[in-house]
Parts: structure tokens; C-alpha cells; sequence
């Protein structure tokens, strides 16, 4: 009994550190994916030809509108196009010929260096849903969004090990002013998470807010020299280029930040029906969006954005997920790699009013594609439902989680010596196992990727705790992770100059709400 009893301490204390190692907390962040796969490209070289020259006459013939930008008119007037009250006409090639400055790849950088990102190349950045007015859970259902839902997102993003950006508006909160609102926002992002983040658009001062803030974040002369906020620029499509939006470009381009130029498709409502019609249009917009970015600062760092799904002719709404904006996105894709420009696309769309089957089938399309088309900013990676009305708790993990597969998918095949595994095959020979032998006891651990949420077990231990489905495991989780947040650190004396900027800012204003 007195030897016996050691062993069994020792069996029971190391049963205890590997379960303890199982469930302790541990805040990861994977580096940005770096793709060793080839890209899907459904376009010929005749193909992209026919729809680059049909862009060009767009530009020339039909024109592109600036709204009440009298400044923006006077810039494409001295750089050789027609204007004719807001319609600026393009001479062919031309816009082109700008897009030229723009660089193929830049440095996204994050207040902790190492999660800073590089965004271009074969590199793909995973960043949340952004937008919605409204979010929901399992508990509390579809509600309007308020800061607090705000700052659990935050901090939901800040744990997941897959995201590598904490995106921007992932919800409106709408307890906050408008007009104050992107303060919270920004804080937010700068204070619960330590990834990189999204500037305000909403109004151009609001853009140079965000540039302010950065400047006391990073440092001002930091800020003039490296690019510290990616920002979503949406074209009114189709053509129309509104001053709010051009504004807040305006200000990122001069102060060397990014921007995603993105026109909103609707397939059938903003655009033609027809696939190469959509990609001429999407094509044109880009060229002019990027293009202008150029006129305010060659160099500027710019994205080529293509926000795309089709619509149900029955109802009028918005569809996703499917193989028609499948394949805009990987027609845009290969459009952008010949302008040598970033590509921003796909996203965890779906048209869902819950995380149901319908969320996951049009999800699992539409994150697959993204992967394949080469994008490399990925907006909305995770908690988009109802077409993007809603950002949703139970959904945001179980779309982070997923996003694994994709960095998984990205490695390709490996075949060094360790690939190819020949020792294994020799050592085990006919009729044995792989279980025990050398080779699968050094790779285990990295060999196959593992789900933190999905349930594998055997149906009698699924069915002992409780025959949870998906959206009860994610719900805990959701619970657990917030639970075990741990707020990473910051200057105080940063801190305390962010919230003195945000509390002078909101008194210098009377509170809005429209």
C-alpha cells in the first residue's frame, strides 16, 4: 500500500496538469494567413480584357458622379477628365495610369507589434462583421445594439485565436449620440484589445478624430509614416461617390492611412444581373475610387473592395452565399491582382435570421470562397446574420472558430521529408496502426486542426451532458470567454490622454441622435 500509494498521486497529479493544461485560458493570436495554395480564377486572359476595356468606356462615356465635393471636381479637372456639373468623365486610361502609385502590399501596424498585419501579397487578414444596428443571443434575442454589446465584442475578438483584426463598427451602439459615438468605438478597440483596428467614416471629422487618436496612441509622426487604420470607403453604386464617404477618405489618404474602396452590390438592384456586367461596374468604380485616392496623396495605401451578393427577385432582398456572387468575387480577385492591388471580399454572409443550417450552408460558401479567391482583407469573417442587420454573440465564436479550417486549408500540402512520411509507412507495414509509431507521436499535436467549440464525443457521453447542439456549446462559450477575458496592458499615462481627448471631444458638442 505505501508503494502503491505515490504511483497513484503521481498518475492522479499528472491526469490534473494535462486537464488543467486542457482548460486553462490562453489568449492566442494566429498570424495572418499566409497562403500556400494557389488561387481559384474562373476568368480567361480574353475574359478580363473584354471587362477592363468595358470599364474604361464606362469611364469615358458614362462617368462617375461626385456629390457636392466641388473640391474633388476641381482635382479630376486638373488631372485631364471632363466635368460636367457632379458627372466626371474619365479618358481612358487615365485612372488607371494613378492606380499606378498605390501600393501592392503594405504594414497594418497593432500597438503590440507582434499582432500587426500585412495586407497584400498571398496574405489573408481576418477581421470581424462590421455595421449592424442590431445584435442577438441565445438569452436575450434580437435587440437594438448599445455600447456595451460594443465592448463585449471587442473583447470577444481580443480572444479569439483566429481573428487577427479587431475590425471597427462591429455593432452601432446606439445608446451613444451618433455624433459621439465613434469615440466610445475607437477607445474601445485602442483600450480591450491590442490587434489591429478600423477608423471612423461616418463624417469626415470623425476621420480626422480617428487620426488624432492614433496620433496619441502611437505617436503623431509614427502615425504620418505608417499605416495604423484600414477603413471601409463605400461607393453609393452605382457610380456615385458622396462627399461623407469621400471626406473621410480624404482625410486617411492624407495622413498615409488605408483605405478598402468598395462599391455596395446588390446584384439586379446595383448592378446588372449578369455576372461580367457586375464585374464591369465593380471594376470601373474601383478604378475611380482609387484613382482619386491618388490624387490627394501618390502612395496612399489602398484596398480593392467588392461587397457583392444577388437578390431574390420575389422579395427584393439580398441573397448569399451564392455561386453568382461566388463568382464576382473571384472574377474581382483576379481583376485586382492585375491592377497589383490589395483585395478585399467575402465574409460570413449569410441571409439567416438565426445560426441555423441556412446561417452555416451559406457561411461555409461564402468563407470557403474567400479563401480561394485570394482575398486579402476579409471584412465580416465572423457574426454576420439577417444580411447584416444583426451581429450575433453564438455565431461570432462559432464563425471564429471556423476560421481555423481556413488557416488550415492555407498551409497546402506539406511534402519535406516529415510530409512525405515514409519512415511511418516503413515502421508500421502491413496490417498495423499509425497510433503508436514514432512519426505520429512527434505531430499529433499540429497534425489535424481542432474545433474549440464543435462536439466529437461518442453520442452516449454527448447524450450524458445534456445532447447540447451548436448554439447551447456556443452560447457557453461565449460565456466563457468573456469570463476569462484579461484586458491587456497600456501605458497609463496613453490611457489617460486617449479618455482626456474623448471627454473634451464630447463636451465641445451637444448630444445627436440623427
Amino acid at each position: 500500500m505505501t508503494e502503491a500509494a505515490p504511483r497513484r498521486r503521481s498518475r492522479g497529479g499528472g491526469g490534473a496538469a494535462r486537464r488543467a493544461e486542457r482548460t486553462s485560458v490562453k489568449i492566442e493570436t494566429a498570424k495572418y494567413i499566409e497562403r500556400n495554395i494557389p488561387n481559384f480564377e474562373v476568368l480567361s486572359t480574353e475574359a478580363l480584357e473584354i471587362i477592363e476595356a468595358n470599364a474604361e468606356t464606362i469611364l469615358e462615356e458614362v462617368g462617375v458622379n461626385f456629390v457636392d465635393n466641388p473640391a474633388a471636381l476641381d482635382r479630376w479637372r486638373e488631372a485631364g477628365a471632363t466635368v460636367e456639373g457632379e458627372r466626371v468623365r474619365i479618358p481612358r486610361g487615365l485612372a488607371r495610369k494613378l492606380c499606378e502609385t498605390a501600393p501592392s502590399q503594405f504594414t497594418q501596424h497593432a500597438r503590440n507589434p507582434e499582432k500587426s498585419v500585412e495586407i497584400g501579397g498571398r496574405n489573408l487578414v481576418l477581421a470581424p462583421i462590421y455595421g449592424p444596428p442590431f445584435v442577438r443571443d441565445r438569452s436575450g434575442g434580437r435587440r437594438y445594439a448599445t455600447l456595451d454589446d460594443f465592448q463585449k465584442f471587442v473583447k470577444l475578438g481580443y480572444m479569439s485565436k483566429w481573428l487577427h483584426h479587431s475590425g471597427g463598427t462591429v455593432c452601432e451602439p446606439t445608446d451613444v449620440p451618433v455624433n459621439k459615438r465613434h469615440l466610445d468605438m475607437l477607445l474601445s478597440h485602442m483600450e480591450l484589445s491590442d490587434k489591429p483596428f478600423m477608423g471612423s467614416v461616418t463624417d469626415p471629422s470623425r476621420a480626422q478624430d480617428s487620426v488624432d487618436m492614433c496620433g496619441l496612441l502611437f505617436g503623431k509622426d509614427f502615425v504620418q509614416d505608417n499605416t495604423v487604420m484600414t477603413s471601409l470607403i463605400n461607393i453609393n453604386s452605382p457610380m456615385t461617390f458622396d462627399d461623407v464617404m469621400m471626406g473621410a477618405l480624404e482625410v486617411y489618404a492624407k495622413n498615409n492611412q488605408a483605405c478598402i474602396i468598395s462599391p455596395f452590390i446588390v446584384g439586379g438592384a446595383m448592378a446588372p444581373v449578369s455576372v461580367a456586367g457586375t464585374l464591369t461596374q465593380v471594376l470601373a468604380e474601383v478604378l475611380a475610387g482609387v484613382a482619386y485616392s491618388q490624387l490627394i496623396r501618390p502612395g496612399a495605401p489602398v484596398i480593392f473592395g467588392a461587397f457583392v451578393s444577388s437578390i431574390d427577385m420575389n422579395s427584393g432582398a439580398p441573397t448569399f452565399g451564392t455561386p453568382e456572387a461566388s463568382l464576382v468575387s473571384y472574377g474581382a480577385g483576379q481583376l485586382a491582382r492585375r491592377l497589383n492591388l490589395p483585395f478585399r471580399s467575402a465574409g460570413s454572409f449569410c441571409g439567416s435570421k438565426l445560426p441555423d443550417a441556412q446561417a452555416a450552408y451559406e457561411t461555409a460558401n461564402s468563407l470557403n470562397m474567400g479563401l480561394m479567391a485570394g482575398v486579402n482583407f476579409m471584412l465580416h469573417s465572423c457574426g454576420w446574420l439577417e444580411g447584416g442587420l444583426v451581429a450575433d454573440f453564438e455565431k461570432f465564436v462559432m464563425d471564429a472558430d471556423q476560421l481555423g479550417t481556413l488557416h488550415g486549408l492555407a498551409k497546402g500540402v506539406d511534402v519535406t521529408t516529415n510530409g512525405q512520411a515514409m519512415d511511418a509507412i516503413r515502421e508500421v507495414g502491413p496490417g498495423g496502426h499509425y497510433l503508436g509509431c514514432e512519426h505520429t507521436q512527434n505531430n499529433f499535436k499540429s497534425a489535424f486542426w481542432k474545433s474549440d467549440l464543435l462536439d466529437y464525443k461518442p453520442f452516449e457521453t454527448w447524450e450524458e451532458e445534456g445532447s447540447r447542439d451548436t448554439h447551447t456549446l456556443a452560447s457557453n462559450r461565449v460565456e466563457y470567454l468573456l469570463a476569462n477575458y484579461q484586458q491587456p496592458a497600456m501605458d497609463p499615462a496613453v490611457r489617460e490622454s486617449l479618455h482626456a481627448y474623448v471627454a473634451q471631444k464630447k463636451e465641445s458638442m451637444p448630444d445627436s441622435f440623427m
